[in-house]
């Protein structure tokens, strides 16, 4: 079965592409303005790859407007969501309402509720949901080769979370977070970033095996130095400036594995190739 069956829509695709920018503005900019109003950003050790933006501590922006551009861009996004359920049926109600409560409730309450609730619900808000619902909407209807395809972004997203979340443990700790770093420690949350890390490849390459993936998507094995030593460098720091280059490498990770899987579905769509082959 195809990945994308039937004639390309560019409208539902910009539309998508746009609700999905305006959600992740949404969640990122209200996070950073529930960390400054709980003095997390004040104490967190900031690193060129975590301790939020910066925004709000150096005076760049107002806590009203940072707050007043959450809620706006998730308003934004609404009448898309809205549209879509006209134009392609309510079974993507269940998706859009999980993902607001991820938007609306991450910071508030799922960092705190631990057992990686927090890692979970960006992995699944910000990877494996938005590509699973984007292919609903170009579609009309839900595969389980999509789903099973979906779930190695939120593989790498919950990492990119987890990575970051190493020198921002103590800060988070203080304002009663629950965060894996915090639960397990360092070095048990380098464990689990690892095991995601090499379940990601293993994923792609049993998809393929069992024909749920293309066999063209091997090519994101080739990240894999690239994973190594970011799981390298998770498992061995001893300071915080010794985990960059690690947070560099896990950022690497996560863009050009999720951009050579892209590249080698599209291609094959563009050469008319039955994906799951």
């Amino acid at each position: 079965m195809a990945l994308l069956q039937g004639n390309f829509n560019a409208l539902y695709f910009v539309l998508a592409i746009v609700g999905l920018t305006l959600l992740h503005a949404s969640v990122n900019t209200l996070n950073d303005y529930s960390d400054f109003k709980t003095g997390i950003d004040l104490k967190v050790n900031r690193t060129p790859f975590s301790g939020g933006s910066g925004f709000l501590p150096a005076n760049l922006l107002t806590p009203r407007a940072v707050l007043a551009i959450g809620l706006g861009t998730l308003l934004l996004a609404v009448p898309i969501g809205i549209y879509f359920l006209i134009v392609r049926g309510f079974h993507l109600l269940p998706l859009f309402i999980v993902g607001a409560i991820f938007i609306l409730f991450y910071t508030s309450h799922l960092t705190r509720v631990g057992s990686g609730m927090a890692e979970i619900a960006a992995g699944l808000g910000l990877a494996t949901l938005p590509v699973l619902g984007t292919f609903i909407i170009l579609n009309g209807q839900f595969t389980f080769q999509a789903l099973f395809a979906s779930i190695p972004s939120g593989f790498l997203v919950a990492n990119l979370l987890l990575m970051n979340e190493f020198p921002d443990s103590e800060a988070d700790k203080s304002n009663n977070r629950r965060t894996l770093p915090i639960i397990l420690g360092h070095k048990g949350a380098a464990i689990v970033y690892s095991s995601l890390n090499i379940l990601t490849y293993l994923w792609i390459i049993f998809g393929v095996i069992f024909h749920l993936m293309p066999a063209w998507t091997l090519i994101a094995l080739l990240t894999l130095p690239l994973g190594i030593k970011a799981i390298s460098g998770s498992l061995n720091f001893k300071s915080f400036p010794e985990l960059i280059p690690a947070q560099a490498a896990n950022v690497m990770t996560v863009l050009m594995t999720q951009l050579l899987l892209v590249s080698a579905m599209c291609l094959l769509m563009f050469l008319g190739k039955n994906l799951f082959i």
